[in-house]
């Protein structure tokens, strides 16, 4: 979890929600990716995504059973879709998502039976730090003039 708050600490430098993921297997980091958005003016550049694809690309395979992946926030709906597409072995995470959480918040889709695969999900890692990286983000947007958060 530390590499993956390391990673969310990059993204507000381009205007981006801090969130950090990295994948690993067989203890070794095969992706380690922040949010993009903003950067590329792509609203699929989530970090979680963005390290799937690098993951994916490394093990030469979308099969991601072998791959954990950890986040320093809940994934949303859109994430939370492709890691069971992506047959994801294990998703770890921070800080809930009370808006827009996936995987518990709101809705619980890497556990729900009713789809082709289940990831295993463990929660509450480091939520405190990952909280406070993203409660100064929007903090700050707040403190903005031209600020669209309010």
């Amino acid at each position: 979890m530390a590499v993956a708050l390391e990673e969310a600490v990059l993204a507000p430098a381009h205007g981006d929600v801090p969130v950090g993921a990295v994948a690993v297997a067989g203890g070794e980091v095969l992706a380690r990716r922040h949010n993009e958005r903003e950067l590329r003016q792509d609203p699929t550049a989530h970090a979680e995504l963005l390290a799937l694809r690098d993951a994916a690309r490394v093990l030469e395979s979308w099969r991601l059973e072998t791959v954990t992946l950890v986040v320093t926030l809940e994934p949303c709906p859109m994430c939370a879709g492709a890691l069971v597409a992506g047959r994801l072995g294990r998703l770890v995470f921070a800080a809930p998502d009370p808006k827009a959480g996936a995987c518990g918040s709101l809705y619980n889709l890497c556990v729900d039976p009713r789809l082709n695969h289940e990831v295993a999900v463990s929660s509450g890692v480091l939520a405190d730090r990952g909280s406070e990286i993203l409660r100064r983000f929007f903090a700050g947007l707040r403190d903005r003039p031209d600020s669209p958060v309010t």
